[in-house]
């Protein structure tokens, strides 16, 4: 019963459509000092409204027509319009957000997370159920990490909580039987490698 409590939340907190957020929030905590307040009030408030509340009512709406079931598991079918949703919302985010011009480091983050949501889509056609939850907790660790150390800034606090927390979330959805650990490895694969790739390409 402990075990329960412990874990289950980090499929609640680290749900992928609330990761998007926390690495916003980073990236302003470790760069937000050179760029005005207006501006990041705004750009986080277009990110909050693309990539969480947006997702969110889309969500309430396919559950009304029966379309999804669950918030923390869904099954491959399930999968599909959400992840297309997420992608089409993160392309106007990217095309018409000015992220690339004013805080490219964290355009790189959804440019990542883009190319992720894509090789999902893939797989999910072919009939692989990635875990969603790791490739949103690894982009989150690989995107801080590249971006602090770019910065050259000792956070060494905030890399051990990620990975603390990656390891939670992988335990979470191993007990709550979502994903087995095939599944896991490749979600974080997914995660990882993208979020490098672009990072290496555009830095």
């Amino acid at each position: 019963m402990q075990t329960k409590y412990l874990l289950v939340p980090f499929s609640y907190i680290f749900h992928p459509i609330f990761v998007s957020l926390y690495g916003t929030l980073l990236y302003f905590t470790f760069e937000g000092n050179v760029i005005s307040d207006i501006h990041t009030y705004f750009t986080f408030f277009q990110i909050l409204l693309l990539t969480v509340v947006l997702p969110l009512c889309f969500y309430l709406l396919l559950r009304i027509l029966n379309l999804v079931s669950s918030f923390t598991e869904a099954t491959l079918e399930e999968r599909k319009i959400p992840i297309f949703i997420q992608m089409a919302l993160m392309y106007v985010l990217l095309r018409y957000g000015g992220l690339q011009e004013s805080d490219p480091a964290l355009s790189h983050f959804f440019e990542g997370g883009f190319i992720s949501s894509f090789i999902v889509l893939i797989s999910v056609s072919f009939g692989f159920k990635a875990s969603l939850h790791m490739i949103g907790v690894t982009s989150l660790f690989v995107f801080t990490l590249l971006l602090i150390s770019y910065l050259h800034i000792p956070a060494i606090n905030t890399l051990v909580t990620l990975l603390l927390c990656m390891g939670f979330v992988a335990s979470s959805r191993l007990f709550m039987k979502a994903h087995t650990p095939v599944e896991l490895v490749v979600g974080l694969l997914i995660g990882v490698i993208p979020q490098y790739l672009v990072w290496i390409y555009k830095i």
